[in-house]
């Protein structure tokens, strides 16, 4: 091979050497451009990403999944969400409605409201009431039973569930959000910023938890996505101090609201419960006034919730509970349990992922929903 040649091979061999960081580069932006128009999801607390955005799914199909979740409201959307908890319950109302009463149908509910999660203690009392009723009315079917089963068990859930926006004082209206690690405090806190912004309302979100590793990044997303404003502190700042500069500030920015997120305790931890009760001490001082204290409970956990509750109840005078992933449980009996037991009233439920899926809870249309296939 003559020399000519080779050196001809060596300066293409130069060339192509030099262009190959240019075709990268070129490469690299054209893929970048094409990542960017991806919309970034909002994190969540039990991983880094939700799904509540779908880069991957095309405008019409985003425009069918919106008019589908628009579709469903009221009854519609309760009923849809709680599918577990309702095929629980009405697959076995069908064979107790066709049955005399006898000993056995009352074996048979104390069965059914056992597995649905309502609580022994709970479980006793609604069956002692029901006999009771039963036996002085003469009911003799089980279709009967049922009815007046039902009807019972919405006038066990009728209370006070009204979220206080207004301070009595005059003071800043704060809500405190507490549960345990992984419950969806602050998802929760996010979905309620968005509701009460889309009604024209001015939010404010204090990222009271400055524990958990991106949790004010999360939160700060929520501000973003729900048009609210923010104040955080530095990581591993005094959770308290936090929450009093929120309330300082929303009194200079006229905010109607402040939704103030806490870090995930165990609930039998006595130092981290008296570290809770300071904070809700602290907010509650002029220019705040806390109006809710909501305790987030994940219904999947059933009868767990019912000592968590407790402890929190005890420690800042819970309110209210925001029962979530209630549509991922067949355990909705939770909520007759905490109302029951603790005199907690269920405010707000969680049915699905969605930043519209956090409703206000209604005693009737969900124990229709329950018994709505029977």
């Amino acid at each position: 091979m003559n020399t000519p040649f080779l050196i001809v091979i060596f300066v293409l061999l130069m060339v192509a050497l030099a262009l190959l960081p240019w075709a990268h580069r070129a490469w690299s932006e054209r893929n970048g451009r094409a990542d960017s128009t991806k919309t970034s999801p909002i994190p969540d607390e039990g991983s880094m990403f939700t799904d509540l955005e779908h880069p991957e799914t095309s405008d019409d199909e985003l425009n069918r999944q919106t008019q589908g979740q628009q579709s469903e409201s009221g009854p519609d959307l309760l009923r849809v969400r709680i599918t577990k908890a309702r095929d629980l319950v009405s697959n076995r109302l069908k064979d107790i409605r066709g049955d005399s009463v006898d000993p056995q149908i009352w074996e048979k509910i104390e069965e059914l409201l056992i597995l649905a999660d309502v609580g022994v203690h709970t479980t006793m009392d609604t069956i002692a009431r029901l006999r009771a009723t039963a036996e002085d009315r003469g009911l003799s079917e089980g279709g009967m039973v049922l009815d007046q089963l039902k009807l019972q068990m919405m006038t066990e859930l009728s209370r006070d569930r009204a979220l206080r926006t207004v301070a009595p004082k005059g003071g800043v209206p704060i809500w405190l959000f507490v549960g345990v690690n992984g419950v969806g405090k602050t998802t929760s806190i996010g979905k309620v910023a968005r509701r009460y912004s889309d009604e024209g309302r001015k939010i404010l979100l204090a990222a009271g938890d400055t524990f958990r590793a991106a949790a004010a990044e999360q939160l700060e997303q929520w501000a973003l996505a729900s048009e609210a404003e923010l104040v955080r502190g530095s990581e591993g700042a005094d959770p308290s101090s936090v929450i009093y500069d929120a309330s300082e500030a929303a009194a200079a920015r006229g905010v109607d609201l402040v939704l103030a997120d806490t870090a995930g305790r165990l609930h039998n931890k006595v130092n981290l419960m008296e570290e809770l009760a300071k904070v809700r001490r602290v907010a509650d001082r002029e220019p705040g006034e806390v109006c809710e204290v909501l305790l987030v409970i994940d219904a999947t956990t059933g009868q767990n919730g019912l000592s968590q509750a407790r402890e929190f109840s005890d420690a800042v005078d819970v309110t209210g509970v925001v029962l979530t992933k209630l549509d991922g449980s067949a355990k909705g009996g939770i909520v007759f349990a905490i109302e029951k037991e603790l005199g907690l009233p269920v405010k707000l439920v969680g049915l699905g992922e969605g930043d519209r899926d956090l409703v206000d809870f209604d005693p009737d249309l969900f124990v229709e929903a329950l018994f709505g296939d029977e």
